[in-house]
């Protein structure tokens, strides 16, 4: 064995002897845990199914497209099936059941979706077209898969639903805990940035834009402050502009008020209020030295 064989094998069996610690780090049992990449494919897939004439397979054809989408409902409940079985490991709990009662919930997820869509065209005089919304807007794409998660939470459905938000987070910069309760007519406008946090609630005809927080006043308490009210209720037809903060579970943004950009709220504002920054001004100073000005 040559010199660098031998320091190879020392930092292998180094790493190795590291596992034996007992961490949560240190696990290596494969079995209850779901495969993320499955979950993924189940979220394209379930996109295809809110989106039948959007999201097809390239080998359908207009005259069996509903015998291929019913072998795709299959086919997803198959595999949803699967993943909810390995993180229900040593429950009492019917898989199956829960899966049949997510499936039950699609037509009410894509009533939801469509208003979601009316909301963003209506909202965005830049869209040419609802197609343009679907395919191309990852406001849209964030909420339907956060609606989506939202059943299998209610549905005490552990990890996977945070695995389809997260992954939705990663593609669009737009993180929405699947257990925020969400109205319909919502849009999110560019949305890069956006937190609304677990206990959030949001009412009807919202629109909220990028770098937007809906968050908790303090995490300090950790794992204490699991199951209590940490994030703001948002009232209907409200809207709320960029990079602006709204914290607490005791702060409530009362109806037809409108939030201006960079503002941070931590206490109830009453409804039909503006609130805005004061006194934030422009100051302009010519360059003597500006080249292009001689």
């Amino acid at each position: 064995m040559t010199p660098i064989e031998q320091n190879i094998e020392a930092v292998v069996d180094a790493i190795l002897e590291d596992y034996r610690h007992g961490r949560d780090i240190d696990r290596i049992k494969q079995l209850g845990q779901p495969d993320r990449d499955a979950v993924i494919d189940i979220i394209d897939k379930l996109r295809r199914i809110v989106f039948p004439g959007y999201f097809k397979e390239k080998t359908y054809r207009i005259y069996n497209a509903k015998h291929n989408l019913s072998m795709l409902i299959e086919d997803v409940m198959f595999n949803l099936n699967r993943q909810i079985e390995l993180v229900l490991q040593g429950t009492d709990r019917e898989p199956q059941n829960i899966c049949l009662e997510f499936f039950r919930a699609i037509p009410a997820v894509r009533a939801l979706v469509q208003t979601d869509l009316q909301a963003a065209y209506d909202g965005d005089p830049a869209a040419s077209g609802k197609e343009e919304v679907v395919f191309s807007y990852p406001g849209l794409f964030a909420i339907t898969v956060y609606r989506l998660a939202h059943v299998l939470y209610q549905l005490d459905v552990p990890m996977i639903p945070r695995i389809m938000t997260e992954h939705a987070h990663s593609v669009t910069g737009i993180d929405i805990h699947p257990g925020a309760t969400v109205g319909e007519y919502f849009f999110i406008d560019h949305g890069t940035g956006i937190v609304i946090g677990e206990t959030t609630v949001i009412g009807r005809n919202v629109k909220i834009y990028q770098g937007v927080t809906l968050g908790g006043l303090s995490t300090r308490g950790g794992q204490s402050l699991r199951g209590k009210r940490r994030h703001p209720t948002i009232e209907d037809n409200v809207t709320i502009y960029a990079n602006a903060s709204i914290l607490g579970g005791e702060t409530v943004i009362g109806h037809d008020s409108v939030i201006g950009a960079s503002a941070f709220i931590t206490q109830p504002i009453p409804p039909c209020t503006t609130v805005s920054l004061k006194n934030q001004e422009l100051h302009l100073k010519t360059r003597s030295d500006c080249p292009g000005c001689f």
